[in-house]
């Protein structure tokens, strides 16, 4: 792996996860190619587009309120493999719903593809719980 995929990638996940725990939307989306799939341990089927996961968030706005309060992320590790790397992480979210405000620990994969101008584009995002919290 060279040192400026490696920085590259964890710069680019740094803002995307940024963007996500203060809650900007939009600038979060901005991160993922129209393609990009999601499998969410929360999310009965896979979202294969992110139009689907725009739908799929937009529900979650209306029916529960939802909307995120903050975000970490720890343990990060970049696999370059060329054009594709692999980002994984540890994160810790604070969610707000209307049942109130809830802690989630999950772990993320998120792969990368680099786009014809160069830039790291999300093509594919799984979560599932972590199984190291109670």
């Amino acid at each position: 792996m060279t040192e400026a995929t490696e920085h590259s990638v964890l710069e680019t996940a740094a803002a995307l996860v940024s963007s996500f725990g203060r809650g900007d939307v939009e600038a979060y989306f901005d991160f993922f190619a129209d393609d990009a799939t999601f499998v969410f341990h929360t999310t009965a089927r896979v979202l294969d587009s992110l139009e689907a996961y725009r739908r799929e968030w937009a529900a979650w706005e209306a029916e529960d309120g939802f909307r995120v309060v903050s975000c970490s992320s720890s343990e990060q590790r970049v696999q370059d493999l060329g054009a594709v790397a692999v980002f994984t992480h540890r994160v810790r979210t604070q969610v707000s719903t209307h049942a109130g405000e809830d802690e989630v620990h999950e772990r993320e994969t998120i792969v990368f593809r680099r786009d014809a101008g160069g830039r790291w584009v999300a093509v594919h995002e799984h979560l599932s719980p972590d199984p190291a919290t109670p």
